[in-house]
């Protein structure tokens, strides 16, 4: 009798309790005005560093480190005293050469030298001029000019310091236009798209900043299903510095 409650029981609650689950209100979907963040940080465009082209020793640094610097201004002078000494003997050595062949073209005319050593006196005049163009290009590697408008972002060199060929000297960078450099979930390209705008939050600085999207990866990330995007913060603003972090507001299109 015990047996036959229990299972009349079972029979008559467990469908009410079914019921009961099946009827329950669903979880709440995400609002969709709601912002996804997203983390960015700033870089500059154009950065590089700065290496030594000649063995030599620092005569000039014109910048110091945080200055600025407009395209094609001198940065820095070697003590090329020696390379400037091999130019004057390069000079020397084709002006005897230069002199020696027209003596010898002269004489080939009056037949008293043969066509060879006309030759000979040609081919050491062209070694002597390929001597002095070689000199001269050691030469322009004596002063380091600045690859664009930028800043000295460090300096790892001091005057009258010796280098040798390939020692950096000063790291600098170009921050007219910083970059916003993010990592997304792939399944935003379904509407991620270059010159979408969005809003970039600036830690340091406590403040948001308009930016738009300049670039997409080239390529997705298969473990993390996430790719590497490129954008730029529009406008100018001095206050911005390279390295600067925070967040990326973008309008939540993914549900």
């Amino acid at each position: 009798m015990l047996r036959k409650s229990l299972r009349a029981w079972t029979l008559t609650v467990l469908p009410v309790l079914l019921l009961s689950n099946a009827s329950a209100e669903p979880a709440p979907a995400q609002n969709p005005g709601v912002e996804t963040e997203i983390r960015a940080q700033l870089t500059p465009r154009n950065e590089t560093t700065l290496s030594a082209e000649v063995a030599a020793v620092i005569k000039d640094l014109t910048v110091r480190e945080g200055e600025r610097f407009k395209k094609g201004q001198a940065l820095v002078g070697f003590d090329c005293s020696i390379q400037q000494a091999q130019l004057q003997k390069a000079q020397a050595t084709a002006d005897g050469a230069g002199k020696t062949f027209d003596v010898n073209s002269r004489l080939s005319q009056l037949e008293s030298v043969s066509s060879l050593e006309v030759d000979v006196a040609k081919a050491k005049l062209g070694e002597a001029k390929a001597d002095i163009a070689l000199t001269k290009a050691g030469l322009e590697k004596c002063r380091i000019h600045a690859p664009f408008d930028g800043r000295v972002a460090a300096l790892k060199a001091h005057e009258h310091q010796h280098l040798k060929v390939g020692d950096p000297i000063m790291d600098v960078l170009d921050d007219s236009q910083l970059e916003i450099k993010l990592i997304v979930p792939s399944l935003w390209l379904r509407w991620l798209k270059p010159k979408q705008i969005f809003q970039v939050h600036i830690d340091e600085l406590d403040r948001d900043y308009p930016a738009e999207v300049v670039t997409l990866g080239a390529r997705i990330d298969p473990v993390s299903q996430t790719v590497s995007i490129t954008g730029r913060v529009t406008g100018k603003h001095a206050e911005l510095l390279s390295g600067m972090s925070g967040r990326a507001l973008f309008p939540d299109k993914a549900h």
